[in-house]
């Protein structure tokens, strides 16, 4: 299982659906979801049936097992159940949204606010002395169950899990048109501000808006 998920995407993960754990019930305790409908209809790998298909959205409502680590209102964290590295984790929101873009940015801080003491508590239980954060978003970059999560991967020194580690990089001067690619980016971004201008006291007031 391993291999075929480098293979898709090398140096990133492609993330299996979890399946059903034998050793395992229910989560007990686990807080009801914001996602509505039942927990049928779900079968196969690609989960893109929605909320009611969701088998997160499942795990949240308690109706399929999981290991679950941290619970709180916002988010959950359990063990991804086909595993990349001892202790690879997932960090998913109770709100079903399909992408990182669609999940709100409370939620999305919420869920990074919890990084540090996860991750911490994760390498130290798998002796790890480092972690890979990651985020499939979209089908290309290798997304299958579609409901926002974050993945915390437990490294080892000397591990070679990415293929594309012992590549060589280009210097971003090599790249044409490199120029315009950073501007079309800003517009971008500044296009989406009634200020219109990428300065300090924009990037300022998003952060407050959002507190």
């Amino acid at each position: 299982m391993a291999q075929r998920r480098l293979a898709v995407l090398a140096s990133h993960l492609t993330q299996t659906g979890p399946g059903p754990l034998s050793a395992l019930g229910p989560p007990p305790g686990v807080s009801t979801s914001r996602c509505s409908g039942g927990g049928g209809g779900g079968g196969g790998e690609t989960e893109r049936g929605g909320e009611k298909g969701c088998v997160f959205c499942r795990i949240i409502r308690g109706e399929s097992p999981a290991f679950k680590l941290y619970e709180d209102d916002v988010c959950i964290c359990i063990l991804d159940s086909s595993p990349l590295s001892v202790g690879h984790s997932l960090i998913i929101p109770k709100l079903h949204a399909p992408s990182l873009e669609s999940t709100p940015p409370p939620v999305v801080a919420a869920m990074c606010s919890k990084i540090p003491i996860l991750s911490s508590c994760i390498m130290k239980a798998t002796q790890s002395d480092s972690f890979n954060l990651l985020v499939n978003n979209g089908l290309a970059a290798g997304q299958v169950i579609f409901h926002t999560h974050l993945h915390i991967i437990p490294r080892k020194t000397g591990d070679k899990l990415w293929p594309s580690e012992s590549l060589r990089r280009q210097p971003i001067e090599a790249y044409p048109k490199i120029v315009d690619l950073v501007n079309s980016i800003q517009d971008l971004v500044c296009s989406l501000s009634t200020d219109s201008c990428l300065s300090d006291a924009w990037i300022a007031a998003k952060i407050r808006n959002h507190k």
